[in-house]
């Protein structure tokens, strides 16, 4: 009784450990947004990566004078070539104000930097990975057209990173629908009639790691998986949203990484080999040695009680 009464006081001062750093990273996250919101309308720029704030910018710039060329009757892909280039400033700047496109852009922006960083400090292809060319190979032709796709998609997503530009229809539905309906009627119309959420880069991942089924295990592993294919992995594995899967490899995320992990299912073992690839390591020191005896589903727990809403 005695023993017992020790290893639930020790799992308590674990969780209670566990649940202070996941504030700490919670606190991080939900300041985010605010943040954005105010340094794109002002010029104290200097609190948030140039790096971030550029592609957020650039991204909403972009929605924008797609929406103008559609309701102009032109093609949307040819918008920053046809239109005028002041013409979407209003329309950028009420966009601004939308945070879930600000959260979202956020998401996108710092995993194409985080994928670049991959890429210059362990090699790590941002898009071809050692499993998708797996996947490329593989004898089921169906899977390998996917994985075909899903490459091209990805070539393309780094590239408009970028330029720092994205097409409306790599949105979510939510989203896309909420952008398409401050079109006119018409141009509404032609761009829901144009949109399929499973052609875009999101849907094509995740119909990937739904392919491969049980060995989405192998797309844990971010140097074998690569930061796009990963995310979602892990999105699909721990049922979380795949921005929180991709921003916890981001500087100061590496608890909400590890406990991500821990909720898949990985081994303690296993969660350190991750940790290094994100160049992070964990802020308050090592990870406790309990997090690998730690219950999957109470990691899953943890996490669904500090991460942020919105």
């Amino acid at each position: 009784m005695g023993e017992l009464t020790m290893d639930l006081a020790a799992d308590d001062a674990v969780e209670a450990i566990l649940r202070d750093g996941l504030a700490r990273e919670a606190r991080a996250l939900s300041a985010v947004v605010p943040v954005l919101s105010h340094l794109l309308g002002s010029e104290a720029q200097g609190l948030v990566s140039e790096a971030i704030l550029a592609r957020v910018r650039g991204m909403i710039q972009h929605f924008a004078a797609q929406l103008l060329a559609a309701q102009a009757g032109r093609d949307p892909a040819a918008a920053l070539a046809a239109a005028d280039p002041a013409a979407p400033d209003a329309l950028a700047e009420s966009l601004f104000a939308d945070p879930a496109l600000l959260a979202h852009c956020h998401a996108l922006a710092a995993e194409g930097l985080i994928a670049e960083r991959l890429h210059q400090r362990h090699a790590i292809d941002p898009v071809l990975s050692p499993l998708l060319q797996e996947l490329i190979a593989a004898e089921d032709p169906a899977v390998a057209a996917l994985a075909m796709s899903t490459l091209a998609a990805q070539s393309r997503f780094v590239q408009g990173q970028r330029r720092m530009e994205l097409p409306l229809g790599e949105l979510p539905a939510e989203l896309f629908h909420a952008l398409a309906a401050r079109a006119d009627g018409d141009a509404a119309l032609r761009l829901a009639a144009q949109y399929d959420e499973a052609t875009s880069r999101l849907g094509l991942l995740a119909r990937l790691v739904a392919v491969i089924g049980r060995g989405a295990v192998a797309a844990l592993a971010l140097d074998h998986a690569g930061l796009a294919l990963f995310s979602s992995a892990l999105a699909a594995t721990t049922r979380v949203p795949r921005a929180e899967a991709a921003i916890a490899c981001h500087d100061g995320q590496a608890l909400r990484l590890a406990l991500l992990l821990r909720a898949a299912g990985l081994s303690l073992a296993a969660i350190e080999r991750q940790l290094p690839l994100t160049g992070t390591g964990h802020a308050a020191g090592p990870l406790p040695r309990t997090l690998g005896t730690l219950a999957p589903e109470r990691a899953a727990a943890l996490l669904a009680a500090e991460w942020p809403a919105g």
